[in-house]
């Protein structure tokens, strides 16, 4: 549909309200009207995710309350039973992140589906444990999670306590396509829903029970507690639960970035709240300096995400990207429970494709196969939720380049309250045999070679932007880059095409002779196209060199598509 039939659309719907109207007809910049409406904000494996604001391509109540729709009418089709067990429900810091959770808790409880309501922002980790807790049909998360600070967004869940997978996306977004218009809504008053049972505020009791799991998974308790950690919720909702955790572990030496501490929806002290940034970090590292801090952590908004600085021989604090701290975890959990003989026999670790393979050789050198999936936590808690049926391997870890982390089967997402305390422990428990997490990772580097990694994103926003992604990416499929710098492409895998045993996704992965491989994919929730490059060497100038050969002739060849 035109963006101009659908934004008069909105002016004419007697659905709308009236200060929406007038915020439609006030505005003059035809690209804003254009970006705002040239599409449906579409709901798909990730739900939706947008910027804040009035138009069909906005996060905004009619948005979220017609995929809420949709989501209920897929639920109601289950049965009554799956309307009684229910729906649970949580919320960032975000701006209308605890307006559209009280929305969406009307529109499920108007279609009859009981509602489990969290009564504060709670980190995403803590809905998946919800879902799973309560043993509830399905559960949302309002949440953009390391977005701008002008995005929300809707994760939707399913029973396992796991985003939803590409089939059952499918059959909600046909949900909403049915329904005739934003009246298509059915509403309760979230007064009225309380009152009637429909809708049920959760407990602490949840949350209790969640961090003494979080406390189970520790593997070492005699450690140098005492080391100085400086920690940043970056104005998110880890604040209260990860400074909890370490707490209660003992760690007696934690500081936290004071500007940070509190949750802020703007994020005033840091604009881009994404700790895989490494400005992020830059109120840590003042603090760091002046407490005399060992080990830096940071979590994005919702607390799903986690990343770490360290200090180098010389002193500076580094930052330890997202493949790293999958190592290190991984190297500590598989080494030290080896050493207890408690790692199953049939133990997975599950990564993503466009993720690092230092953790792969590690895995093999302990006996424990590694399982590749696309990229999204969802895929990789399909797995686990896939073992939980067939009872043929044990999920260990599961893990993503972009500092997403879950240790154990508690929860089915990223869970960055586990990792920071794992994180910690992983410190603390070196630091008691005199050895630094940087030495450890050179020491990984020494025994498996020199693996080295850079990921470039192009931001290319709006409709023009999106159709030149859909370009690229139909250029490097039609004519793959068959050597670079005299190293000659051996395969390229087009996920496409579904060679791999996994879903069908826009993804393509070129290999070369000497190990190393590239990979070029849309992001899901940004206007971004990504090139994910990784390289092994001899040294880390080796690496490097390849990488720098890899990106000029990638780069190259995505600046010549118009």
């Amino acid at each position: 549909m035109d963006y101009k039939k659908r934004y008069q659309e909105w002016l004419d719907d007697p659905n709308i309200d009236e200060q929406t109207k007038a915020e439609l007809r006030e505005m003059t910049d035809e690209e804003d009207i254009k970006d705002r409406f040239y599409m449906n904000l579409e709901f798909g494996t990730a739900g939706l995710r947008g910027k804040l604001g009035p138009g069909s391509n906005r996060m905004n109540e009619y948005t979220v309350g017609l995929a809420t729709q949709g989501f209920a009418d897929t639920i109601a089709k289950r049965g009554e039973e799956a309307m009684k067990r229910g729906v649970a429900i949580s919320y960032d810091v975000r701006h209308c992140s605890k307006e559209f959770a009280d929305l969406t808790a009307s529109v499920f409880a108007a279609n009859g589906i009981k509602v489990y309501l969290h009564t504060t922002c709670y980190p995403t980790p803590i809905l998946s444990y919800t879902i799973r807790h309560l043993k509830t049909i399905a559960g949302v998360m309002i949440t953009a999670s390391h977005n701008p600070r002008d995005y929300n967004g809707y994760k939707a869940y399913w029973e396992e306590g796991s985003q939803i997978l590409e089939d059952l996306a499918d059959e909600v977004l046909g949900d909403i396509n049915a329904l005739e218009n934003y009246g298509a809504i059915k509403k309760m008053p979230l007064d009225e829903a309380l009152a009637s049972g429909m809708v049920e505020y959760i407990g602490e009791e949840v949350y209790e029970t969640y961090i003494q799991d979080v406390l189970n998974y520790s593997i070492h308790d005699d450690i140098a507690k005492d080391i100085c950690i400086v920690f940043s919720p970056l104005n998110g909702t880890g604040s209260v639960p990860v400074q909890d955790v370490l707490k209660r572990r003992g760690f007696s030496n934690v500081h936290v970035v004071a500007v940070q501490e509190d949750p802020d929806p703007d994020f005033t002290s840091v604009g881009y709240p994404n700790p895989e940034d490494p400005k992020a970090f830059k109120l840590s590292i003042e603090l760091g300096k002046e407490v005399g801090a060992e080990l830096l952590i940071a979590t994005d908004p919702d607390c799903d995400r986690v990343a770490i600085q360290i200090l180098n021989p010389d002193g500076e604090y580094v930052f330890i990207n997202g493949n790293r701290i999958g190592a290190l975890l991984i190297q500590y959990i598989l080494s030290e429970r080896a050493k207890m003989d408690n790692l199953p026999k049939n133990g997975v670790i599950v990564k993503s494709i466009v993720t690092g393979d230092l953790s792969t050789a590690l895995a093999e050198k302990y006996g424990v196969e590694m399982i590749e999936t696309l990229t999204g936590f969802k895929n990789i808690s399909g797995k686990a939720n896939e073992y939980d049926i067939t009872g043929e391997k044990v999920f260990l870890f599961g893990y993503e380049e972009s500092i997403g982390y879950t240790y154990g089967d508690s929860v089915r997402d990223k869970d960055a309250v586990n990792a920071s305390m794992m994180i910690a422990e992983m410190a603390a428990f070196y630091k008691s045999k005199g050895i630094t997490l940087w030495e450890v990772l050179m020491g990984l580097f020494e025994e498996f070679g020199y693996y080295d990694e850079d990921l470039i994103s192009i931001t290319l926003a709006g409709f023009d932007g999106q159709q030149r992604i859909k370009r690229i990416m139909e250029e490097v499929r039609k004519n793959p880059i068959a050597e670079i710098g005299g190293i000659k492409q051996t395969k390229v895998i087009d996920y496409l095409l579904d060679e791999t045993g996994n879903p069908k996704s826009n993804v393509l992965k070129c290999y070369y002779e000497d190990g190393s491989w590239f990979a070029l994919r849309p992001s899901g929730t940004e206007p971004k196209i990504k090139l994910y490059i990784y390289t092994i060497g001899k040294d880390f100038e080796d690496s490097k060199n390849k990488i720098r050969m890899i990106k000029e002739t990638a780069e190259a060849r995505i600046d010549a598509v118009e």
